[in-house]
């Protein structure tokens, strides 16, 4: 997964989504799938580069269930297995926006990994999108991922709205540690967030309802 160019606004990604749910919806299929990557934390209020949207099943069918709903859209890479990362992957052009849908099949103990693991499909947010409420993975474990690439364009504005809106800070910690980030690298960053106390249950449930 990774991103395809300039960056795009929040109504792109929502309408490339509502346009894909529609028609998984129309073909009468419901597969299990989490939005991923920076798409993910565009849609909770991040502004921040996001270049396509990531969509993560669980199963190398539901892949294909997406691929055959998508099948009026150009696809731009057909659902292959890619071994370098251990990827069932597939891409598609909808409205304009690329959007990857893709397994991810390695195994971890933490709950801390973005894609990998049990984190994803345990933490998670509910976003309104059209007439859709879509699942997207919480910002803790996309602040992870970006460290661990460094990219400060991405985790600064990640850390400057955690530190505004709240955060679950044991979830974040466990995420650093899966990452492998090291203890200078942890610490710096809760020194960032200090000002901020852990997600009020008003707060989460406004966030929970895509408020």
């Amino acid at each position: 997964m990774g991103d395809s160019g300039a960056s795009l606004r929040l109504e792109d990604v929502m309408s490339a989504l509502e346009t894909t749910l529609t028609a998984l919806k129309a073909a009468g299929a419901d597969p299990t799938y989490r939005v991923g990557g920076t798409g993910a934390a565009l849609l909770q209020g991040v502004h921040l580069p996001v270049g396509d949207v990531d969509l993560l099943v669980a199963r190398r069918e539901d892949v294909d269930t997406f691929a055959a709903a998508l099948s009026s859209f150009p696809c731009l890479y057909a659902a292959s297995w890619l071994p370098e990362s251990l990827q069932y992957f597939a891409r598609y052009e909808v409205n304009g926006v690329h959007l990857e849908i893709s397994t991810v099949e390695q195994e971890t103990d933490s709950d801390g990994m973005e894609c990998i693991g049990r984190g994803p499909w345990q933490h998670f947010v509910l976003i309104t999108c059209g007439s859709h409420r879509v699942p997207v993975v919480r910002l803790e474990l996309r602040l992870a991922t970006e460290l661990l690439r460094d990219r400060s364009d991405r985790y600064e504005p990640l850390l400057d709205h955690m530190a505004a809106h709240g955060f679950d800070p044991d979830l974040l910690d466990r995420a650093m540690a899966a990452r492998g980030l090291s203890v200078e690298r942890r610490r710096w960053v809760d020194d960032r967030l200090t000002p901020s106390s852990p997600l009020s249950p008003v707060a989460a449930t406004d966030r929970a309802a895509g408020r």
